[in-house]
């Protein structure tokens, strides 16, 4: 027998399955894992493990690297996190398929609904395809540093299809619906995973404009999933807002029915309604009893706005005093902001309302600072309101000192989704729901206002090590959650555990030196495009298919990363 290529000597196993920690080597051979236990044959490479958690590699199921993808090799910074499959696609936004005519639609709604640069996508995506197995083809030749899953996105699929009808979101037609059928069909024997849509009005494009999924029938979603699933398994995901999900949940609810097709999407605490979330997964766990395939993705912590003059946002942008000096460069506008009379001006007016989903008047007791390390689960009173109330001051003046240093590059934190309560409990009861899987970290996505693809990291350091506000989750249910439960609700049975004869994804992690740095503004995409990026501590090792692709919180260089083709089962 060969000597294994490698061998992770002694860790401290979570392998997937929810059971306790146990300490053993691991030995991959070929890209798979060939032995879990004591391992007697010296590895071609090895990694001493000693006193060290090693995990399966971690399944994000909901991100937006769908531009990244095509000029990018390295899926940051999913990758930076323990993520070694990243699932694109989400939210019914991508690009492909798509006509020549319509790319610039389709970047205004990827930009418009998920904050990434229209500069950025259009000078990044090279438009090398037209239908979807065009763009998957195209894809599969590439590598990356984790293995990359795409879902067919509905507005593309119906612009495609319907051209202005299906953009100024007219009802389909029978012939409509059958043209996106095949279509569908098509994507799934290309290796589509799934098929994804929205219903939200959060969702427009850069110009305003509802996304064209918006109100999309039943009859249109059912042709599609039902298509697509008749082709191989295929999951359908969505996303609703809370002021029409008394109709839209039945609704998707009967196309899993009718289609037989898994369905996913994302619950989350609204302060509108923050009990809703409760009612919502009482609906799915009686749908799962009945028999439908059904998951809930839940965030992490908050979904949170950070605010600041590098920013997409902040608190005084509709001032008129700021409005007329938000065009200069950050220094020039620093040096305004700095004068006394400018900052007399802004503070003694107050926010407007706009359209922009993203804008909401500020609300001063819902605003922190994050502090270092970054605190996402801090009580009220740390809020700027009281604060200011505290020193006799308006919190005004504290949001505007706060974004002013750092030479400009200071953040504020405004939590607008799982923090109703002041607290992280209402997320603890979601995470621990038997049809919930981690989600929602939108990687490669919201480049200048939210800053979620470390939700993985974050998992393990808050939720099994850091909480101090409430219960904690175990080590074994984090790990287990956003690998193996995670790679099953896209039907990757083939990874997620670590155990002979699985994929060989694996993170070698120094569990106590674990820890997130505070979001920083990197300039590191095309034509100097922004976003923002959180450092991260205590990956040893980040291991894809075999090969060491991180070492010590670094690159390696090394891409064996693939685009995933369908669901994916176990070798015979």
């Amino acid at each position: 027998m060969s000597n294994p290529d490698l061998v992770i000597r002694g860790g401290t196993v979570a392998d997937g399955r929810g059971g306790e920690l146990f300490e053993a080597d691991v030995a991959i051979t070929g890209g798979k894992i060939s032995a879990v236990g004591k391992v007697a044959a010296k590895g071609r490479e090895e990694i001493d493990a000693r006193g060290k958690l090693v995990t399966p590699g971690f399944v994000d199921v909901h991100t937006h690297y769908d531009g990244q993808v095509t000029w990018s090799q390295d899926i940051t910074p999913s990758s930076q996190n323990g993520v070694t499959t990243a699932i694109m696609g989400n939210c019914g936004v991508g690009f492909a398929p798509c006509k020549p005519a319509d790319h610039t639609r389709l970047i205004q709604l990827m930009e418009g609904v998920e904050d990434i640069p229209e500069p950025v996508l259009s000078a990044g995506i090279p438009w090398a395809w037209e239908s979807f197995p065009d763009y998957m083809d195209w894809l599969s030749k590439r590598d990356f540093d984790i293995d990359v899953g795409a879902q067919l996105p509905h507005a593309a699929l119906r612009v495609y299809v319907m051209g202005e009808r299906g953009a100024r979101r007219d009802p389909s037609t029978a012939e409509d619906n059958a043209a996106m059928a095949k279509l569908a069909g098509e994507a799934v024997r290309s290796g589509a995973l799934g098929f994804s849509t929205s219903r939200t009005l959060n969702h427009r494009t850069s110009t305003g404009d509802f996304t064209p999924t918006l109100k999309a029938g039943e009859d249109e979603l059912t042709a599609i999933a039902g298509a697509m699933h008749s082709q191989g398994r295929s999951v359908l995901q969505f996303v609703l807002d809370l002021s029409t999900i008394h109709e839209d949940l039945p609704m998707m609810l009967r196309v899993a029915d009718t289609t037989k097709c898994p369905i996913s999407f994302s619950i989350t605490q609204n302060d509108k309604a923050p009990n809703r979330w409760r009612q919502t997964l009482d609906e799915i766990n009686a749908a799962a009893k009945r028999g439908l395939s059904i998951t809930a993705q839940i965030a992490a912590r908050p979904v949170g706005l950070l605010l600041g003059l590098e920013l997409s946002r902040n608190p005084f942008q509709t001032h008129p005093s700021y409005k007329a000096i938000a065009h200069l460069p950050l220094q020039a506008r620093l040096a305004k902001l700095h004068q006394p009379e400018v900052r007399r001006a802004i503070l003694s007016e107050t926010a407007t309302a706009t359209d922009d989903p993203l804008f909401f008047r500020p609300n001063y007791d819902k605003m922190f600072l994050l502090g270092v390390p970054p605190d996402y689960e801090q009580p009220p009173e740390n809020a700027l309101g009281p604060q200011a109330r505290r020193q006799g001051r308006q919190p005004e003046e504290l949001a505007y000192d706060a974004m002013l240093s750092d030479e400009g590059r200071g953040m504020l934190y405004v939590p607008f989704l799982n923090y109703s309560d002041g607290n992280l409990d209402a997320t603890r009861e979601m995470l621990s729901d038997p049809q919930s899987v981690p989600g929602l970290s939108d990687g490669g996505a919201h480049c200048g206002i939210i800053c979620d693809a470390s939700f993985p990291t974050y998992l393990l350091t808050h939720w099994t090590r850091d909480r101090t506000r409430g219960e904690k989750l175990s080590i074994p249910f984090v790990v287990a959650a956003q690998s193996r439960k995670t790679a099953l609700s896209v039907g990757l049975t083939d990874r997620g555990l670590i155990a002979p004869g699985y994929k060989a994804d694996v993170n070698v992690i120094d569990y106590d030196r674990l820890h997130l740095h505070p979001p920083k503004v990197h300039y590191d995409l095309p034509v100097g495009g922004r976003r923002l990026l959180q450092d991260v501590d205590g990956y040893e090792a980040t291991i894809v298919s075999g090969v060491v692709t991180r070492r010590h919180g670094e690159a390696t260089g090394r891409r064996p990363g693939k685009l995933i083709r369908g669901a994916q089962g176990m070798a015979s």
